[in-house]
């Protein structure tokens, strides 16, 4: 049957089948909201109801400016499901670039969560003609204007919505670039792509989620969808963890042992704390089995203390443009029977490819390299939830080959299993004296060092060597460690000129707004270091 892949699809087969199971939300004051998926049903039909009376019409944009919430989700549904497309805005924006955001999508209506009220504020302040109005999402000191309050739009709305009949190609979501150059850019994820990137998420190979999981995204809902979450959970049934505003190592603990967490998925900054606050209380979560880390590359020490703690961190790759997942590591059949150590070294890589995504990694000769996992190349991609180009750009930007392919930037190596290994970021290696230098290695190798919490690595321009590696570092709490000792001690793992000239000691290392260092604002801070 020729049925439309919508986002409706996945919200009718979860209230059919699903409906019983939980959803849990944490507000802003601590307080926790439960729900079913059958009472999430009926708040996304009062919800579209309110969109229409509210004037929203198939096409519009809807910004979304909000924690990982039971609202933030019913907003997923509700304003897709009427035919708009939601704009998933970046909470942690820099004032002046919030409303650039709005501007820039077309918003129509835009739902604030309480908290971040004041942060919109201030944003208005730096754009005073800007207007829109506003839909404010739990309690809130600050004052918007034209705004109206979120329970109140749905305390007038029925219960039951007669949903439209829509195209799958049609946009459903909108989201940005975390723009570590340039300005961010917007991708549009269809009906179609959404759904086919939650089917693929949910491959036991993949991020495996079962109906008997209790999940939590600790990757923001405006970071890619959450990775899928948000739509892959209602559809395969599991309880769903929404942990809000207290993103703090001791609140999400409390919320993985209170709700019996099984899945959790974030980038590697959040896990690092939450690593060091289990060491600090010597503590075990029973529960928790499989922490998926994205957004950057999973150092080794990470990965080693947690699975000292029964916690199996599942590597996955992908980017925006991707929708975002293109990648997950898990152990392939031919190596089941191996030693840890062999096991270890692949979960360590950026893992195989989901059956969404074909892909061709291609030397500087635009040949294609050997599956050796030591030479490496540019890798390309595409397939049915990769962008074919930005929005509102017109026509496909240059970073589409011939074929369709889609540039990624990443340098890899791809081995025998078909494990992607990525070497760096194309903007991001180091040159010295004619040898290539990998900042992901090195800074990997750093964070191996007992002291170390996290490290970036970045070239700066050298008067003999025209580039040199510089690392940022910052320490555990209570930690000492000088720039020799240090140096010392990757001399015993690495050759000497891939030793850091320089190493940095700070308190935190600048991050882009999803957990990627802001290596821009390290290489313009530092830029004459060496010279």
């Amino acid at each position: 049957m020729d049925v439309p892949l919508v986002v409706r699809w996945i919200f009718e087969h979860a209230l059919r089948n699903h409906a019983s199971r939980p959803i849990v939300s944490r507000e802003d004051d601590g307080s926790i909201v439960r729900l079913t998926y059958a009472d999430f049903g009926r708040r996304v039909a009062q919800l579209a109801g309110a969109l229409v009376e509210a004037g929203i019409r198939p096409g519009d944009r809807v910004a979304s400016f909000g924690w990982n919430s039971h609202r933030h989700l019913e907003l997923y549904f509700a304003v897709p499901m009427i035919g708009a497309v939601l704009h998933t805005t970046n909470i942690r924006l820099f004032p002046e670039q919030v409303c650039w955001a709005f501007e820039h999508a077309g918003d129509r209506l835009i739902f604030v969560d309480g908290s971040l009220a004041p942060a919109v504020e201030r944003a208005l302040a730096t754009k005073p003609d800007f207007r829109r109005p506003f839909v404010v999402m739990g309690p809130s000191s600050a004052s918007l204007p034209d705004a109206q309050d979120y329970e109140a739009m749905l305390a007038r709305q029925p219960d039951r919505f007669d949903w439209p009949e829509l195209d799958e190609r049609s946009g459903a979501i909108l989201c940005y670039t975390s723009a570590t150059t340039g300005d961010p850019k917007g991708v549009v994820f269809t009906h179609r792509s959404t759904v086919l990137h939650a089917f693929a998420g949910g491959l036991a190979d993949a991020l495996g989620v079962r109906q008997r999981d209790t999940v939590m995204p600790v990757v923001p809902m405006f970071h890619v969808n959450a990775w899928g979450i948000p739509f892959l959970a209602p559809m395969v049934g599991a309880k769903l963890v929404m942990p809000g505003n207290r993103l703090d190592p001791a609140s999400l603990i409390e919320l993985i042992e209170g709700e019996g967490v099984t899945i959790s998925l974030g980038v590697p900054t959040v896990w690092l704390a939450v690593r060091d606050e289990l060491e600090k209380r010597d503590l075990r979560l029973p529960t928790l089995h499989t922490l998926v880390i994205g957004g950057s590359a999973v150092p080794p020490s990470l990965f080693d203390d947690l699975e000292r703690r029964g916690i199996r961190t599942v590597h996955a790759w992908g980017m925006t443009e991707m929708s975002p997942i293109g990648t997950v590591s898990r152990v392939h059949a031919d190596l089941e029977g191996e030693p840890w150590e062999k096991q270890r070294d692949v979960l360590l890589k950026q893992g195989r490819f989901t059956p969404l995504v074909a892909w061709k990694i291609l030397d500087d000769d635009g040949r294609a390299v050997p599956h050796d996992g030591r030479t490496a190349g540019q890798l390309w991609v595409r397939g049915p939830a990769v962008t074919g180009s930005y929005y509102r750009t017109g026509a496909a930007l240059p970073v589409f080959d011939a074929e369709g392919y889609f540039a990624t930037g990443d340098v890899c190596t791809i081995d025998e299993f078909g494990y992607l290994h990525i070497v760096d970021r194309s903007k991001d290696l180091v040159k010295s004296g004619g040898e290539w230098i990998s900042s992901v290695d090195l800074e990997n190798t750093i964070m191996g060092h007992p002291s170390v919490r996290e490290a970036a690595v970045i070239g700066l321009a050298h008067l003999k060597w025209v580039e040199r590696p510089v690392a940022v570092v910052a320490l555990r709490e209570g930690a000492a460690l000088d720039e020799p000792s240090l140096q010392a001690w990757l001399g015993e793992r690495l050759v000497k000129w891939q030793i850091p000239d320089r190493v940095l000691f700070v308190d935190a290392i600048p991050r882009t707004g999803v957990g990627k260092f802001l290596k821009r604002e390290l290489r313009e801070r530092y830029r004459d270091l060496l010279i």
